[in-house]
């Protein structure tokens, strides 16, 4: 069987920056724990401006939403911006509200890895804050450990390869914590249709 398929999204339109180069880590990782994965970074998320009530889509709307309609966990990483989430980031987000009449809405089930890169303290908590806040209105289950790390200080080298064991040891428990609350999620759902089909027999049988 396939692994969890968990979906990377970045909030910033320059290749290579922190922040994508430390969602890209945290993706390896879940991949090493079993999982498969996406990722839409830059101009993946170039969408025009979501507006509620416009139900027109581009094929890059489409692509990303159904994306995100399979995934089985999300990691999201975006650079702070002025106490808050990139508004590239915010306005592919807003575009989940295409997933409200799915069988599971928005990312309702879905573990949500938060990984933040800023130049100052205080705007590393105020956008993990508001990070977390999104997914909490969104459903989502953000995962117990999170990322926040400083701009200024290199944690990547030129090839784009963490340089820095603290911050990766932070990528790696987000990719494996999404990974395995998607298993456990799936082993209950199995559990669940098991008990179910258990029950039905039973009636049938008397």
């Amino acid at each position: 069987m396939s692994g969890p398929l968990i979906v990377g999204v970045g909030g910033t339109t320059r290749q290579n920056s922190s922040s994508e180069l430390a969602l890209r880590a945290a993706l390896r990782h879940a991949r090493a724990a079993g999982a498969e994965t996406a990722i839409f970074t830059g101009a993946d998320l170039n969408l025009p401006m979501y507006g509620a009530g416009d139900d027109s889509r581009t094929e890059a709307v489409s692509r990303y939403i159904e994306a995100l309609r399979r995934a089985d966990g999300v990691i999201l990483a975006s650079p702070g911006y002025h106490g808050s989430i990139s508004g590239l980031l915010k306005n592919a987000l807003d575009y989940i509200e295409d997933l409200r009449d799915d069988a599971a809405p928005y990312l309702d089930g879905r573990a949500v890895g938060c990984i933040v890169s800023a130049y100052g303290a205080q705007a590393m908590g105020t956008t993990l804050s508001a990070m977390r806040s999104i997914v909490h209105a969104l459903r989502g289950w953000p995962t117990p450990m999170a990322a926040a790390f400083s701009a200024v200080t290199p944690v990547f080298d030129a090839e784009g390869q963490c340089v820095d064991p603290a911050a990766d040891r932070q990528f790696r428990m987000i990719g494996e914590q999404v990974v395995e609350f998607a298993h456990m999620r799936a082993s209950h759902r199995a559990g669940a249709r098991d008990l179910a089909a258990t029950a039905t027999l039973r009636v049938a049988c008397g």
